[in-house]
């Protein structure tokens, strides 16, 4: 069937809850899913015996002790049962839908990435998985809370990625988990290699449980804009190698797989807001220094600079304030 990989954060209060809800769920989709969980995070090695999952304590890291997603998807590829793989982050719940849409892809080709958007809600109970006559399918009822209170997110939003083995082979950089960039390289990487990438985000109903950034010292800033990021950027190549959902070359249907004629005009945007910030950062503002240091001698005298427009400002502002 399908071999899972994923790490995990501790398993402790919140962060314990979702990463199960995750978990359970996966292995619910078929009875020889395989899931393999990486790193040694209080509580993985309880969970993974109590879940009956494939533990591999051992998770390469870089100097600041993240974990690598090169060392993760050459091991998980190297101990996988099954030729089709999915690295999937550890707070994504799926359902049967997840394995019919697998099933009308992998009849389609042999070879390929499959990709999706997820659904944000809010998780902070641990999932009720029973199904009875009462309460009927539990897929159905988070469904309905989905659709009900969830928020669909973007195609740069990339959660899970199925794909075969062997596709990305020993050429992944050492990007690290838990960052941003590494996502949208393997979407390129798929693409430069010519294999199918498929956009199954109409069929398939990915749930992200929110969560906080409490795992990175800066947070969400650290996360996003933090040194591994910046790192992560460079070993990607830069914007060049970045690619999202919406470059999908095919787009799973209710009916059939259609191409994604759509994905020529994410490309043109692409190249568009570089250009823009080409132009920007390269043209408008060269331009306003230029023009900052040619009237910087008139400006002085008329005594037009930022210090006494900052003096003008505060002189001013609460004159403004009474009149309004």
């Amino acid at each position: 069937m399908l071999t899972f990989f994923t790490t995990a954060k501790p398993f402790r209060g919140h962060d314990g809850i979702t990463q199960k809800n995750a978990l359970k769920s996966w292995i619910l989709l078929h009875p020889d899913v395989e899931v393999v969980l990486f790193g040694n995070e209080d509580g993985a090695a309880e969970v993974a015996e109590e879940l009956r999952l494939h533990h591999e304590r051992h998770a390469a890291r870089n100097e600041f002790g993240t974990k690598r997603l090169d060392f993760l998807f050459s091991r998980a590829q190297a101990i996988a049962r099954h030729d089709l793989l999915c690295y999937i982050n550890c707070d994504i719940l799926l359902m049967q839908d997840f394995r019919d849409a697998l099933k009308r892809v992998r009849a389609a080709h042999s070879q390929f990435l499959m990709v999706g958007r997820r659904w944000d809600i809010e998780v902070a109970l641990p999932v009720d998985f029973a199904t009875d006559s009462s309460r009927g399918d539990w897929g159905a009822r988070l469904r309905a809370q989905v659709l009900r209170e969830g928020r669909r997110r973007g195609p740069e939003w990339i959660d899970y990625f199925v794909f075969s083995r062997g596709i990305y082979a020993a050429d992944v950089p050492p990007f690290v988990v838990g960052r941003v960039f590494w996502d949208n390289w393997l979407v390129w990487k798929a693409l430069a290699a010519n294999h199918p990438v498929i956009d199954v985000s109409a069929s398939i109903l990915a749930v992200h449980q929110n969560h906080d950034y409490g795992y990175h010292a800066q947070g969400r800033l650290g996360v996003f804009c933090g040194a591994e990021a910046e790192r992560n950027y460079e070993l990607a190549g830069g914007w060049r190698h970045l690619r999202t959902i919406a470059d999908a070359t095919e787009v799973l249907g209710n009916d059939r797989m259609n191409t994604n004629r759509l994905r020529h005009w994410s490309t043109l945007k692409r190249y568009a807001r570089q250009a823009a910030r080409v132009f920007l950062h390269g043209g408008i503002e060269r331009a306003w220094f230029s023009f900052l240091g040619l009237t910087r001698p008139v400006r002085h005298k008329l005594g037009l600079h930022a210090k006494n427009l900052r003096r003008l400002h505060r002189k001013t502002l609460p004159l403004l304030g009474k009149s309004s």
